[in-house]
């Protein structure tokens, strides 16, 4: 392993390892440096300009999250130049878009927000100027309103670095440049697997989840960690939780292992089905035709006597099991013991292999 070496940050000597950026450096030593563009498991674009630091005998600012550290280097994070600088950045982003924070989902949980109240800004010195373009609102799963954009690049990096699934863009330049899939299309319309890394990543509200509009507040919202029940693999995720009902789901990263806080679009999105008001609560059995509520004593009870009877009449290979993804691993592996060893079959099958 090469050797480290010291560098000074506000005054304070730190040891360094080659190879790391400024910001990486000073996170790891308690010093806070603003981001909006960086995202940890992704390049470092550079794009926002928010993370500028003032580094000794250098021609301009620079930003921290791409500047490798070297030998000797004399960083300060917190002069009136670098906050200047930052304030600019900040202003310049609220001012080129329509951030309105009485009905955006993001409000109490916006990066920007948090950098504006931070930094002490009443109203930017620009004349606010929204871009104008029509909210996205053609599938069920994410909205896109594009005039909260501030052209991070998160959500690209995340769908081409982490996902991998290459669907979002840079297209357009200058004051036009915007975010999307190829050829201006929507989300639906597209190659977009509806994974809902990109919302995960948006620092502001230009990505949000539709179907939890209105449904609470970022600070009325109770996060409960757990296994997402669709597959094996075993993904970490938050069930956001608003007066009981789940209005969302969103990635742990801060958990990390199996899935490093990505999901599929099945656990992101296919929790609805919980709360749904057509899903049984009590068991029904086909009485003279009609279908009437019964004890789950009679329900166990009837299964019991027609599995019996076809057992007796047919063997038990004429019995087939199929099971459900929104069951647990647990009750799934049960399902399966119960065919097996109390039925005598191996006709099992499962909709998440198909």
């Amino acid at each position: 392993m090469d050797k480290k070496f010291l560098i000074t940050i506000d005054g304070k000597d730190i040891e360094a390892p080659p190879g790391q950026t400024i910001l990486e450096v000073a996170r790891e030593n308690g010093i806070y440096i603003p981001t909006l563009c960086h995202y940890e498991g992704t390049t470092n674009p550079g794009a926002c300009r928010v993370c500028v630091v003032e580094v000794e005998n250098a021609r301009t600012l620079v930003a921290s999250c791409c500047m490798p550290v070297s030998p000797g280097m004399v960083i300060n994070t917190s002069t009136d130049r670098v906050k200047e600088a930052r304030k600019l950045v900040v202003e310049l982003l609220w001012a080129s878009g329509d951030h309105n924070c009485l009905t955006c989902e993001k409000n109490g949980d916006c990066e920007l927000q948090d950098l504006i109240y931070e930094m002490k800004i009443e109203e930017p010195r620009f004349k606010i100027e929204s871009p104008g373009y029509e909210i996205e609102q053609t599938n069920s799963m994410i909205q896109r309103d594009l005039n909260k954009c501030i052209l991070c690049g998160r959500c690209v990096r995340v769908c081409n670095e982490i996902q991998v699934n290459e669907v979002l863009d840079f297209s357009m330049r200058g004051s036009r440049a915007k975010v999307g899939p190829a050829f201006d299309t929507d989300l639906i319309d597209s190659e977009c697997y509806f994974c809902g890394e990109c919302v995960d990543a948006c620092p502001v509200g230009a990505i949000t989840f539709k179907q939890a509009r209105f449904e609470g507040r970022p600070w009325d919202i109770e996060k409960v960690r757990t296994t997402c029940t669709y597959c094996g693999v075993g993904c970490q995720m938050d069930l956001n939780i608003y007066n009981g009902k789940i209005v969302k789901v969103t990635g742990n990263r801060e958990y990390g292992p199996p899935n490093q806080g990505s999901l599929c679009v099945k656990g992101r999105f296919g929790m609805d089905f919980i709360d749904n008001p057509d899903r049984l609560k009590t068991p029904l059995i086909r009485k003279d035709g009609e279908l009437e509520e019964a004890t789950w004593d009679e329900a166990y009870d009837f299964i019991a006597e027609k599995f019996t009877t076809v057992k007796e009449k047919h063997g038990a290979d004429s019995i087939a099991g199929f099971s459900s993804a929104r069951c647990t691993n647990e009750e799934n592996y049960l399902f399966q013991k119960f065919m097996r060893a109390v039925i005598g079959t191996n006709n099992v099958d499962h909709c998440a292999r198909l």
